[in-house]
């Protein structure tokens, strides 16, 4: 493998497109499963909070959506924050599951790195769920749910920490730290999720592309040849 980025899978925003304008033909066929009807119940849910705000957005709201009762909705979630939650869960969830299919032997950690900043930016430009991550404030939810949302973010923060520090290992990242370095990249494209538009000039793909470029493109050693190092304690 190179150490070009690559999208790990194809988008289809179209698709994801008529599905959320139409969430409510999941809850039409009776014998539809918990899990679908689930899933249509945080996409729409998701689509409200970043339309609405997480508070002012309602489980009436969320029902007349659906064009469901709301009693119908409570069999699904317990409320409204563990809708949040949930959304949470699964934006950082395709996040991280590129790094469950890369093979950590078929490239050097700044091929890795690439590939998992293309694919974080990504999920942030064009998946509900992975907008939810980069823009819905945690602080809205309760103490107890606020802090077991931010472990589950620190997951990205771990990720690329560890690839930093494989990259410095292996001689295709250059010495620096590797904190500040997720910040960099969590912080850029985590913002990038407030300015996008689909009709925009640029392309969700095109974007993602010229952030891994830019976000990795300092990260290369001065040196053109790879070799192992060991880090300074």
């Amino acid at each position: 493998m190179g150490d070009g980025a690559l999208p790990l899978k194809k988008v289809k925003p179209n698709a994801e497109k008529r599905q959320a304008d139409e969430p409510w033909k999941a809850f039409q066929v009776r014998h539809r499963s918990m899990e679908v009807k689930r899933d249509a119940v945080m996409k729409t849910a998701a689509h409200l909070f970043l339309e609405h705000g997480y508070q002012k957005t309602s489980m009436s709201l969320l029902a007349a959506r659906l064009k469901v009762t709301k009693p119908a909705l409570y069999y699904y979630f317990r409320n409204k924050e563990e809708i949040l939650v949930e959304c949470y869960r699964s934006g950082i969830a395709e996040i991280e599951g590129s790094l469950g299919r890369l093979n950590p032997d078929a490239g050097s950690a700044m091929a890795r790195l690439k590939i998992y900043v293309h694919e974080y930016a990504t999920v942030v430009l064009t998946h509900e769920f992975g907008r939810c991550v980069a823009m819905i404030d945690d602080s809205e939810l309760s103490a107890q749910t606020r802090r077991g949302v931010r472990n589950l973010k620190r997951k990205i923060d771990a990720s690329v920490r560890s690839l930093v520090a494989d990259g410095m290992l292996d001689g295709s990242i250059a010495m620096c730290n590797p904190k500040l370095v997720s910040f960099a990249i969590a912080g850029a494209i985590n913002w990038a999720g407030t300015w996008y538009k689909p009709s925009g000039e640029l392309s969700s793909g095109q974007i993602a592309q010229a952030f891994t470029d830019i976000l990795t493109g300092g990260l290369r050693p001065k040196s053109s040849k790879t070799r192992k190092r060991t880090i300074p304690s």
